[in-house]
């Protein structure tokens, strides 16, 4: 009688659980169990339904280490103050921003220096070209460098000597690493061009032609103290501000753009490298330079038409303490606390929790520069990146490809540089005291508040 009344909750597809309450008896909770071993075991039969591709694990964003998280929103980019002329190249518009994570702070310079001493790394491995530190050749004939062997510097002291200023070169006996060694090497995908140019899906084009190589110098320009100032003495910061620990936490210059964009390139070939060998965990979006408008949108921290980033029309508060580090008071540089770049974590940070969005040190985006980007650019994620394409036969580019909008102010700008609306720009193979970055990475979601 109980067998049979089991054979029908079988067959009635009655749930374990259903089973359980149904019988106390412990021979039917030992065919049970057996029962259900059996079941994972086999896995679950097809039923010829729509269930998606099995074995998909709930996935959520990782948040990078010293970013911060800005939630997607809408604000009005432009000026906040009463700049009737500016008002007519750049008139105030609504931008939507998607979700991304950001760097709370610039990037310093010993975070920069991790960078030039994987070059270094490299290069020397390269250089060698010993078996010892590649992995064997995969089926391509490609040869991958193997960084798990350590490199002893001593033992190929000889074989690397190119990689060192030698003779004349060499100042005051010192074994110094010539930096026009330091060459770095990456690719990146065009995706506007193939969005263009590839639109035949059934005769696409080789994607070679939208896979972009470039190789970089990767170390800071040093003397551009000494160039950025006519007739002033700033050699102690050309000869120790990038390598000097006590400059180690703050912000990097000296980087051009180019050199920018090839740091956020390093940032995720890095974490891609950590994620497969930790079980081939899915990747997240590449580090990148934010656009002008992310960047604004982050600075605001959320309010509407503030000033500064930190909500007031004043860069003083209440007790007279200034709150970012730029040129008040006709040029009294030290009156905020620091004459040239301080720490990056310096001031409170703005509502989002970021250091240092007015002052400090300028910031790179990755925008191409346009007087009225405002007006040509959309209003979702609104971007301007495009190669300007030339006049004419013979004639020079417009110079808008090679112009990149800078962010925030610096530590020799007047107030008006360090507003949330102000803009302006650097040519993106140039290399300024004042100018720093930091990268973001889009978020992958919707909202890191969703639990599923």
């Amino acid at each position: 009688m109980k067998m049979n009344k089991m054979s029908r909750l079988f067959s009635e597809n009655q749930t374990v659980k259903t089973l359980k309450q149904a019988f106390s008896n412990r021979k039917l909770r030992m065919v049970l169990i057996f029962t259900s071993m059996f079941m994972f075991a086999c896995g679950p039969m097809d039923t010829g339904d729509l269930t998606g591709v099995p074995g998909r694990r709930p996935w959520f964003h990782p948040q990078p280490p010293g970013t911060v998280y800005i939630p997607s929103g809408t604000f009005h980019t432009g000026q906040s103050g009463q700049d009737v002329f500016q008002s007519y190249l750049e008139p105030n518009r609504q931008m939507t921003i998607v979700a991304f994570w950001m760097d709370e702070t610039e990037i310093t310079n010993n975070e920069y220096r991790q960078f030039v001493a994987y070059v270094i790394d490299s290069v020397a491995r390269v250089t060698l070209d010993d078996d010892q530190y590649f992995y064997p050749e995969d089926d391509e004939g490609v040869r991958l460098i193997n960084y798990e062997r350590i490199l002893d510097w001593e033992k190929h002291k000889e074989d690397l000597a190119d990689m060192f200023y030698q003779g004349n070169e060499r100042f005051r006996g010192q074994h110094q690493i010539k930096t026009s060694k330091l060459m770095y090497h990456y690719q990146w995908f065009d995706y506007v061009t193939a969005a263009n140019q590839d639109r035949n899906k059934y005769e696409p084009m080789d994607r070679s032609k939208f896979i972009k190589d470039v190789d970089i110098l990767i170390y800071p320009d040093t003397l551009c103290w000494v160039r950025d100032f006519t007739y002033s003495y700033n050699e102690p910061m050309a000869r120790g501000y990038f390598w000097h620990p006590k400059y180690d936490d703050y912000p990097v210059v000296g980087v051009s753009w180019h050199q920018a964009t090839a740091f956020c390139n390093w940032r995720t070939i890095r974490k891609a490298s950590y994620w497969q060998q930790a079980g081939a965990l899915p990747n997240t979006e590449d580090f990148r330079l934010p656009t002008e408008y992310e960047w604004e949108y982050a600075a605001r921290g959320g309010r509407i038409g503030n000033k500064y980033p930190w909500g007031g029309p004043y860069t003083r508060n209440s007790k007279g303490c200034m709150l970012a580090n730029f040129k008040p008071l006709r040029g009294n540089y030290g009156a905020d606390g620091g004459v040239y770049p301080v720490r990056a974590d310096s001031y409170f940070p703005n509502d989002f929790g970021l250091y240092n969005m007015s002052g400090n040190v300028s910031e790179w985006t990755s925008t191409a520069y346009e007087v009225a980007n405002n007006s040509i650019v959309h209003d979702l994620n609104g971007q301007n990146y495009k190669d300007v394409p030339e006049r004419g036969p013979g004639s020079e580019v417009d110079k808008t490809k090679k112009r990149k909008v800078i962010r925030g102010g610096s530590w020799k700008d007047v107030a008006y540089f360090i507003e949330n609306g102000a803009r302006t720009y650097e040519y993106q193979d140039t290399s300024k005291s004042y100018v720093g970055f930091r990268c973001v990475q889009t978020y992958i979601g919707r909202s890191n508040r969703d639990k599923k």
